[in-house]
């Protein structure tokens, strides 16, 4: 409830009175009402729409110009004092603009202020009203109208530390009342000793680990959320305006990545990546390719080949458990297909991963690329979404960065990009049905895995839902083809939108 401050006490109280008083009033909020666009509802049944669709800070807050000086300034200051020579000086700065950098942005988190250009204000409830604080010593800290740290919060609740008082999915909507969104020391000790050191090496034992860690935890897990169509990748809404259940999407999915590299009977077709082998044997039973797969879990590969048998095209749906760097590169595949893996492959190896992608294809066949990412203008909760990610769920998946980056690594080495499209939203709606599953079979996760398990991805699909549906990351759809003269750019053409409707006058 929307307040203009506290009332005005009848006398005045004593000092350890006036601290506890405080505590249980809210913060003064700006004259700032609900307004319809906040709460508005969205125009498809199938969304999960936003109850609180608030602004955090970030990149438009933050001060390049103060990041460049402090990179060159310290050093510069360092040469002052020792006197070492200009050489020295730059190298020095190449050395420290890291650090630099890193310790800019985590102090920066700390005191950045919150956006002024918002759609709606905080309710201004107290934390109790969003979970329940089970520790003496984190209840003593966050109580009554003081605000938890995002990393805090999931690390506390993932220990038994604090409890919910509802639906994860509400309580997140809701999290700018609850929850602030500083890089903590604990995160950026993992940033530093961690994730660095495996975006930097990104070798095939590393790779393996941390697929097989992952992926072969139990395929009883990932179906409680996937379904029966095991695909770990983001589905497609076909109908706006109705709500398609999940195996409806994944099948407008299927069927839109095999029609838009145009698939044809007899094509040989690779699925770096694949995953449970759903595109493989989909691809082959529906359009006679020639399909294979190939990705590091072993459970994976059994379920793949074994569901390929099932579906009566075990002869032509094939899945190799074998590292993307020791595929065979000939003979080459008219079509190849790499769905949410390429983030794995890591920032340092992506260019070589597309060179090897380049020389497996034929000169005129189609690379079709489905990569998640970040967005460029960036606001706090994004990185601590994606820390949280990289340590809990997809861990390696350093290469989940803005479309510029990608298409920039595309064309450099050699391909011509044919055509875009950002798919976040139908990952909200992907991640939301996820969900229910995974809020559906709780009793039988937690049997199995355990509560600290359950929990983790609990927070994962809630947050996760949210997270896409407002752009801090999203997902996009690339088709490419070799950037040669002789290719043929004519068979790709496509029909205007609005072609062959009435125009208008000019």
């Amino acid at each position: 409830m929307l307040t203009d401050g506290p009332e005005p006490a009848d006398a005045a109280p004593a000092p350890a009175e006036k601290q506890q008083k405080a505590q249980q009033q809210p913060p003064p909020s700006k004259p700032l009402a609900w307004t319809h666009k906040a709460a508005r509802a969205f125009s498809s049944p199938t969304i999960y729409p936003p109850t609180l669709p608030f602004e955090c800070g970030g990149a438009r807050e933050y001060s390049s110009y103060l990041l460049y000086a402090l990179i060159a300034g310290v050093p510069y200051m360092l040469k002052r004092m020792i006197g070492f020579s200009l050489g020295t000086y730059f190298v020095v700065a190449a050395i420290l603009a890291l650090p630099i950098g890193g310790l800019t942005l985590l102090v920066h988190s700390w005191i950045v202020s919150t956006p002024t250009e918002q759609i709606c204000a905080l309710p201004n409830d107290p934390i109790e009203s969003y979970m329940t604080i089970l520790d003496k010593e984190l209840k003593a800290k966050y109580n009554g109208y003081t605000k938890i740290p995002m990393e805090e919060f999931f690390e506390s609740y993932f220990d038994g530390d604090i409890d919910l008082t509802g639906d994860a999915l509400a309580i997140f909507e809701n999290r700018y009342d609850w929850a602030v969104f500083p890089i903590t020391i604990r995160a950026a000790k993992f940033f530093v000793l961690q994730l660095i050191p495996e975006l930097v090496w990104h070798s095939k034992k590393q790779d393996e680990t941390q697929v097989r860690d992952h992926y072969d935890r139990g395929d009883d897990f990932y179906a409680a959320f996937l379904g029966d169509r095991m695909t770990y990748t983001s589905a497609l809404v076909g109908d706006p305006s109705k709500r398609e259940t999940l195996e409806e999407m994944q099948d407008n999915k299927m069927r839109d990545v095999c029609e838009r590299v145009g698939m044809r009977a007899g094509d040989r077709h690779l699925d770096i990546g694949c995953g449970w082998g759903t595109l493989v044997a989909y691809a082959a039973k529906n359009y006679g390719t020639d399909s294979v797969g190939v990705t590091l879990g072993r459970n994976q590969t059994v379920y793949g080949n074994d569901q390929a048998a099932r579906w009566g095209v075990g002869d032509s749906a094939r899945l190799l458990c074998m590292d993307y760097r020791d595929i065979p590169r000939r003979p080459r595949y008219n079509r190849i297909t790499c769905l949410e893996m390429a983030e794995h492959v890591g920032v340092r190896k992506f260019k070589e991963f597309l060179l090897q992608v380049r020389d497996m294809l034929d000169d005129d066949g189609l690379f079709y690329l489905q990569i998640a990412g970040l967005r460029g203008s960036w606001q706090y909760e994004d990185f601590t979404w994606g820390l949280f990610m990289a340590k809990y769920i997809f861990p390696g998946a350093d290469a989940s960065c803005p479309l510029n980056w990608v298409i920039g690594q595309l064309e450099a080495t050699g391909f011509e990009v044919r055509s875009t499209q950002t798919i976040g939203i139908h990952y909200s709606v992907t991640i939301g049905r996820w969900y229910e599953n995974w809020m559906r079979n709780k009793d039988t996760i937690v049997k199995s895995y355990g509560k600290r398990w359950f929990r983790i991805w609990e927070i994962f699909l809630a947050w996760s839902i949210i997270i896409a549906r407002q752009g801090s990351s999203t997902c996009f759809q690339i088709l490419a083809h070799k950037n040669r003269n002789a290719f043929d750019r004519s068979a790709l053409m496509r029909e205007p939108f609005g072609y062959g409707m009435p125009s208008g006058s000019l």
